[in-house]
């Protein structure tokens, strides 16, 4: 099912397995990820949350590998979670005692078994990696151990090798085969001719394992889970080796969402557990990360907001509440009328038609500027809106600046008061100085008024941030009034806050007088 009970896609395929388990090994191959390490803390922390989520099997280390991993492997049992907790060996004696010494019962072992790992690695024959493969898993089963072996290399090995290695361990008892594409060369079509090879000659549950360095683990991973996979290795977020593994958010909503498959995951909260990684380990995603970017709910376009307004299925395959995503609006030059009129009505803002199509018009000419709008933003631009000037005698024709080291600030403001044109210029200590000393000479013959109170700040961080300027101005009679505006330049906010108050005393003058 995707979303709001709406089935887009049903498909029936012959060999998908009624349940799909979820080997997580975010705690070992995912702190692989260069500059990654994690604490002993650290892993309880993902390793409770990975257990809340719903995991099958949480491969928490390898124990032999230093005192730190071997503590995470022995606390991270201890908490008597409903996961699996699984500590990686080698065929080695050593490896499976550790394993053993950190209360486990299920061990993943593996060895190489490529040209490329017998010749250059581990410097052995065939027969003795056979045998030294059924060794371990002869010890590991003789000790209570439950055991998942991988073939490393698994992909670059000759097939009848393959099969070969395979059958000497499945004889002694292996609980799950696994399938390592341990440097991410296969295609979904070489996936789909392996797994189905695999399971056409074992009865023993199928694992895969595959590593993402042509960006294919997610979908190698379900292509497997099509042809008869049984488990997947995921991480959170992808992490791992060079360039990670498959993503268990990507794959759990796959399966959830498109085949409808029982996973006994708790998608809800895939979002949180991502920033918490994330958070945690500094590797942050890109924003167009699936499933838990931040724009993975993203929208701008008019015509795409239009429609998620209407029906959120239109331009989304889920929605994000299914994964504990939150849906944005973002506003720009592709926002269209009907975006701006949602966040208005989210915010409680009530603007007439005239005020609507002034705050639109801003948004527009901000987009077309480079300007993405925030939430703030945008409450200001029509906040500021509703307080400006019913009418405005007085409006801006024209603004030049001339700065610089060598010259004196310089304005030159041109201004149509009452229908009649002027321009004139004035300097000052600084641009917005001289601008508003330049409309304090234009308007002298109008009225004289008084800047009491002059405020600017920047909405939101950044250089270009949006310019927020508030001032308090009286006229030579005691009347006062406030004037705000918003610009993306400091200078013409300036100005146009200034001239929205005295439009606003002015407008008060002449009421006076009739």
């Amino acid at each position: 099912m995707y979303g709001q009970d709406i089935e887009i896609l049903k498909r029936d395929y012959m060999n998908l397995s009624d349940e799909i388990y979820f080997l997580d090994t975010t705690l070992r191959d995912g702190e692989q990820t260069p500059g990654v390490a994690l604490t002993v803390d650290e892993k309880i922390q993902i390793a409770q949350k990975l257990n809340d989520l719903g995991i099958d099997k949480i491969e928490a280390g390898f124990p032999i590998a230093s005192n730190g991993e071997f503590e995470a492997c022995k606390e991270i049992k201890s908490l008597d979670l409903d996961s699996t907790v699984v500590g990686l060996a080698r065929c080695v004696k050593k490896d499976i005692d550790s394993v053993l010494d950190a209360d486990l019962d299920y061990t993943h072992i593996f060895i190489g078994t490529s040209p490329l790992h017998r010749d250059y690695k581990l410097k052995m024959s065939k027969e003795t990696i056979i045998s030294n493969a059924v060794e371990a898993v002869l010890y590991a089963k003789d000790h209570g151990l439950s055991v998942e072996f991988s073939a490393e290399d698994a992909t670059r090995t000759e097939k009848e090798f393959l099969l070969e290695f395979y059958q000497s361990v499945v004889d002694c008892g292996i609980d799950f085969i696994n399938i390592p594409d341990t440097v991410g060369i296969l295609t979904p079509i070489m996936t789909n001719e392996l797994i189905s090879f695999m399971k056409n000659n074992f009865k023993t549950p199928l694992s895969v394992h595959f590593h993402n360095d042509f960006g294919l683990a997610t979908a190698n991973t379900l292509t497997a889970i099509e042809c008869g996979a049984n488990q997947a290795h995921v991480t959170v977020n992808g992490m791992g080796e060079r360039t990670g593994n498959c993503s268990l958010e990507e794959l759990a909503v796959l399966l959830h969402a498109a085949y409808n498959i029982n996973i006994n995951i708790d998608t809800s909260q895939l979002y949180s557990l991502s920033d918490f990684v994330g958070r945690l380990t500094g590797v942050k995603m890109p924003v167009n990360k699936p499933i838990v970017g931040d724009n993975a709910f993203a929208h701008e376009s008019g015509i795409h907001v239009h429609g998620i307004l209407n029906n959120s299925l239109t331009y989304e395959p889920i929605s994000p509440e299914l994964v504990g995503h939150n849906r944005k609006i973002i506003l720009g030059k592709h926002t269209g009328a009907n975006a701006l009129k949602s966040k208005l009505t989210d915010y409680h803002i009530n603007l007439t038609d005239e005020q609507f199509e002034k705050v639109f018009s801003q948004i527009k000419s901000l987009g077309d500027k480079g300007k993405c709008i925030t939430d703030d933003d945008l409450k200001a631009i029509a906040l500021t809106e509703l307080g400006s000037a019913r009418e405005t005698p007085i409006k801006l024709n024209g603004l030049g600046l001339l700065c610089g080291d060598i010259v004196s600030p310089t304005a030159t403001v041109k201004l149509e008061i009452d229908g009649v044109e002027k321009e004139t210029s004035s300097i000052g200590v600084g641009a917005v100085d001289a601008a508003l000393k330049a409309i304090g000479l234009l308007i002298k013959d109008t009225m004289e008024i008084e800047l009491e109170e002059y405020n600017l700040e920047a909405i939101n961080g950044g250089t270009d941030a949006l310019a927020d300027v508030f001032v308090i101005s009286s006229d030579d009679e005691g009347n006062k009034s406030t004037g705000r505006a918003i610009n993306d330049d400091v200078v013409m906010a300036s100005v146009l806050a200034v001239l929205d108050s005295i439009n606003k005393l002015l407008l008060i003058k002449r009421n006076q007088i009739n």
